[in-house]
């Protein structure tokens, strides 16, 4: 299915997903791995970290070469690896998203979102990819990092060329963008580390300081830097996709638009609902470490597995209901952040940029319409729109 996708799949996945989770829930994909789409069985697999590893040197060898910058980023960023290097990242980013730091970065937020909002006021059309949802978190995360504003243009094209290549086929023109932006990254990010070890900001609030300071005993060069690329293209991908299918979401279905204009402390549930329904992260993977059985099905050791969050966010078993967006669904057990011991270190700071701009964006344009020319990304791992074209009304 990964690699023969049917008709139709970018712009409507889920009747596929549904066929997998009642017809194949362990579905075999030809290269000898497997597709497992039901939330209990993504679940579990989140929580048990013995028989269901991320390191994906053994699945990215033959896909970028060992050589290559694209495996080196992506066999020593946070999210393919284990214990220690796992522990001793997400321990330093954990201390830098508290609770000071994230307050700290609301009125930014706030003031961000407004300037947004004030120049695509009397536009007529704007792409809302462009002139807003792709803006947010470009801007927040740079913040974050402290990176001269200046600085920040090639970010989102580095971020597009370096994830698009975890797509399960991968051209050889996506191969050289890919190895090439992550060429170019660590190039920007060595001047920037440079300076800031002979300027190092607040700890508590400047995350590349942190990670510098905690560097020592903790992370390598590679490791630093690496990871660094990891942070930013992370929080940058996934909050545009949260933004923009919400935004859409809210296109689609008038009645739960003007309940949250009515409503509008219906913000914080709905944010999690925007996630549950369209998932901006529409795959996770793990490695099997024994032979097993799942739902009659033989597993052997060492095998991919691609966990199907889209899947998993819709299982009738879990969510009633689960293809109408209710905005005040309680509980909301998605599985967008992943889980277990890789759930998202950011989704604190994700869940305050969608309350934000989307809640400010419809107390702005409540009336905005979706017009034609919207377009998906034509992408399995990461679900968002390329272009999103609006009047804003």
């Amino acid at each position: 299915m990964l690699t023969n996708l049917p008709a139709g799949y970018h712009d409507n996945p889920y009747p596929h997903y549904a066929f997998l989770r009642e017809q194949a829930p362990v579905c075999a994909q030809p290269d000898g791995s497997f597709i497992i789409s039901r939330h209990a069985d993504l679940d579990m697999i989140y929580r048990d970290n013995a028989r269901f590893i991320s390191d994906k040197k053994k699945v990215f060898t033959p896909k970028f070469g060992t050589d290559a910058p694209l495996f080196e980023h992506h066999t020593t960023s946070l999210v393919f690896n284990d214990p220690p290097l796992h522990t001793r990242v997400r321990k330093i980013m954990v201390g830098a998203m508290n609770p000071r730091a994230l307050a700290s970065m609301e009125p930014g937020l706030v003031t961000l979102v407004d300037g947004l909002l004030d120049e695509m006021e009397g536009a007529g059309e704007v792409d809302l990819i462009e002139a807003f949802a792709g803006a947010i978190p470009i801007e927040v995360i740079g913040n974050l990092f402290n990176i001269p504003r200046e600085g920040r243009g090639p970010l989102r094209d580095w971020s597009l060329a370096i994830l698009g290549a975890l797509e399960p086929q991968l051209t050889p023109e996506q191969e050289v963008r890919g190895n090439k932006a992550v060429l170019d990254f660590v190039t920007f990010l060595t001047e920037i580390v440079a300076d800031r070890r002979l300027r190092p900001g607040d700890p508590q609030t400047d995350v590349l300081t942190r990670l510098i300071q905690s560097e020592e005993g903790q992370l390598s060069p590679v490791e630093l830097y690496q990871n660094c690329i990891f942070i930013l293209n992370a929080g940058h991908e996934t909050t545009t996709n949260l933004i923009g299918n919400a935004l859409w979401l809210l296109s689609e279905d008038r009645v739960a638009r003007e309940g949250l204009i009515v409503e509008p402390k219906l913000i914080t549930t709905a944010v999690d609902e925007f996630l549950r329904m369209e998932s901006p992260n529409q795959f996770g993977n793990r490695l099997t470490t024994e032979d097993m059985t799942l739902h009659g099905t033989h597993i052997p050791a060492g095998t991919d597995l691609h966990m199907s969050i889209g899947a998993a966010n819709r299982d009738p078993a879990q969510f009633e209901n689960p293809d109408v967006l209710q905005l005040a669904r309680r509980p909301n057990k998605h599985l967008a952040f992943a889980g277990g011991a890789h759930t998202c270190v950011g989704l604190t700071l994700a869940r305050m940029e969608g309350r934000v701009a989307i809640g400010k964006f419809l107390e702005r344009f409540p009336k905005y319409e979706i017009t034609s020319g919207a377009t998906r990304a034509a992408r399995i791992r990461f679900r968002g729109f390329s272009k999103l074209p609006a009047l804003l009304g």
